[in-house]
């Protein structure tokens, strides 16, 4: 049995917002690009993992409270 593709939400948007911070503010802290950070926070990527840990650690939160993969 092959597992089918799942999604992964995240909590992005709503954590850089609370922060004060700008896209572009953002992507310059985890070394990623301001469109980069526009399609994570619009879950139309998902980030390295590399780059999701940078994202939870720059939040100061554990990674699976800013990332959840949902089964398909």
């Amino acid at each position: 049995m092959t597992p089918g593709r799942g999604r992964v939400s995240n909590q992005v948007r709503k954590l850089r917002e609370a922060a004060a911070m700008t896209q572009a503010e953002l992507g310059e802290r985890v070394g990623a690009t301001r469109q980069t950070i526009i399609a994570i926070e619009a879950e139309k990527y998902a980030p390295s993992l590399e780059l999701a840990f940078r994202l939870a650690r720059v939040f100061a939160r554990p990674l699976d409270a800013v990332f959840r993969f949902h089964e398909a």
